[in-house]
C-alpha cells in the first residue's frame, strides 16, 4: 500500500517513534548521565506521552481549517525544534521538559496522517493504507532504534536526539515535494466535532486504548532494564534485541491492517487484546530464558503494532464528521496508555520487585482492555 503519496507519511512516522522508543533502549544511560534512578528517567517516557495528549486535540482544533499538507509540514516543523532542544537540555528538568514539548505535534501528526491516508485510499484498504503510515513506526523499532540506541551507548545518549532531528528535516523535505494538496479536512464547526466527544462511546474506544494498549507499555517502558537484570544479556545486545521488537512491529502491522479490512475491527481488538494477555504472562514467567526472551519480544512487539489499524478503523467509524479530532484524541490515548503503562509498570519496580513485574501488570491491564472491548461490542456491535 505504499505510495509516493503516503510516503512522507510515512517518514513523519520513523521520526515520531524514533524520538518516541529509543529513550526506552536508552534508560540506563540517561539514567547513569544525569544521576538519577531507572523509574526517574521512566517519567522521561511519560513527559512526552502527556505531551502528546495535551497537543493532540490542541493543535487538531487550532489548525483544522487549514490544508492538511500545510497542517502536517507546521507539525513537523514544530516537533524538530523541540527534539532539537533535548540535545542541549543541561539537566533532567529541562530534558523532561523538552520531551514534553517534542510531544506537543505527535498525536496530532498521526490524527491527521490517518484521515488523509484513508482519503488516498483504494476502496476497502483504507486500514491497509493506515498501516502505512505506522510502516514508518515499525521501521523506527526495526532499524532506525537500534542504530540510534548503539550510537547512544557508544558515543552518548543526546546524539539520539540529532538523528531524530535529521529525520524531522527530511520529513518536512518530502512532505512538501510528495503530499498531494488537499481540500481542509474539517466538513462541520469544531463545536459540531466535539458533539461525538461528549457520548459514552467515544470514552469508552478511547479508554480501551488508554487502559488496554497501556499493558504493552508497562512491558515495554522497561524493557533494557528486563532484559539486562533477569534475561542475562549485556548492555549492548539491546540494541540488537530492539531489532527483534520492530522485526515484531513489522509484521504485526501488516498483519493488523489486513485483519482490520477482512474482519470486524472490534473482534479484531479482542483477540488481539487476549493474545498480548498471554504474551505478557509469559514474559512475566519465562524471561529469564534468553532463547524464549528473544521469542516473547517478538511475539509482544508483533501484537503492539497489529492493534493500531484495527482501533483506528472503530474510532473512524464511529466519529462520523470528526474523523480527523478521532484520529487525534486516538493518538492522545495511546500515549495514555504509554504514560500509564511507565507508570504502573514503574510500580513495582519502586518496591524492589524484579523487572518482569512490569509486565504482570501490563498483563493485567490488557486484560481489563478485553472486558472493555466485550462490552462494547455487546453495547455497539451486535
Amino acid at each position: 500500500m505504499m505510495t509516493k503519496q503516503l510516503f512522507p507519511l510515512a517518514l513523519g512516522g520513523l521520526a515520531i517513534g524514533t524520538t518516541e522508543f529509543v529513550i526506552m533502549g536508552l534508560l540506563p544511560d540517561v539514567s547513569n548521565s544525569l544521576n538519577i534512578s531507572i523509574p526517574v528517567a521512566g517519567h522521561l517516557i511519560s513527559a512526552y506521552a502527556f505531551g502528546v495528549v495535551v497537543g493532540a486535540p490542541i493543535l487538531v482544533a487550532l489548525s483544522a481549517k487549514f490544508p492538511p499538507k500545510y497542517i502536517l509540514i507546521a507539525l513537523m516543523i514544530l516537533f524538530t525544534i523541540f527534539n532539537a532542544f533535548s540535545i542541549i537540555a543541561p539537566d533532567y528538568n529541562t530534558l523532561l521538559m523538552s520531551r514534553f514539548f517534542s510531544g506537543l505535534p505527535h498525536g496530532a501528526f498521526f490524527g491527521v496522517a490517518t484521515v488523509v491516508a484513508s482519503k488516498l485510499a483504494q476502496k476497502g484498504k483504507a486500514a491497509q493504507a493506515i498501516a502505512s503510515i505506522f510502516t514508518g513506526l515499525t521501521l523506527a523499532i526495526l532499524i532506525m532504534v537500534p542504530i540510534v540506541t548503539f550510537l547512544g551507548h557508544h558515543l552518548h545518549w543526546r546524539y539520539a536526539f540529532g538523528v531524530v532531528s535529521i529525520l524531522g528535516l527530511l520529513t518536512i523535505l518530502f512532505l512538501h515535494l510528495c503530499l498531494p494538496h488537499l481540500k481542509p479536512l474539517r466538513s462541520v464547526s469544531f463545536k459540531e466535532e466535539l458533539e461525538f466527544f461528549k457520548t459514552i462511546k467515544a470514552w469508552h474506544i478511547l479508554t480501551i486504548v488508554s487502559i488496554g494498549f497501556g499493558g504493552l507499555f508497562a512491558w515495554f517502558s522497561y524493557i533494557a532494564p528486563l532484559l539486562i537484570h533477569v534475561s542475562g544479556f549485556d548492555i549492548a545486545d539491546v540494541s540488537y534485541m530492539m531489532v527483534v521488537a520492530g522485526a515484531g512491529m513489522v509484521v504485526g502491522n501488516i498483519a493488523g491492517g489486513y485483519l482490520a479490512d477482512k474482519k470486524d475491527p472490534v473482534i479484531a481488538a479482542i483477540i488481539l487484546l487476549f493474545l498480548m494477555v498471554i504474551a505478557l504472562l509469559l514474559v512475566f514467567f519465562f524471561s529469564e530464558n534468553k532463547i524464549i526472551a528473544i521469542i516473547l519480544t517478538f511475539i509482544c512487539g508483533a501484537l503492539a503494532m497489529s492493534i493500531g489499524s484495527p482501533i483506528n478503523m472503530i474510532m473512524l467509524k464511529s466519529a462520523k464528521h470528526s474523523e480527523m479530532l478521532g484520529a487525534a484524541f486516538i493518538q492522545a490515548a495511546f500515549n495514555v496508555a504509554n504514560s500509564l503503562g511507565a507508570l504502573f509498570g514503574g510500580i513495582p519496580l519502586l518496591f524492589g520487585l524484579a523487572f518482569n513485574y512490569p509486565a504482570l501488570v501490563g498483563a493485567a491491564m490488557a486484560l481489563f482492555g478485553v472486558i472493555l472491548c466485550l462490552v462494547f461490542y455487546k453495547r455497539y456491535e451486535r
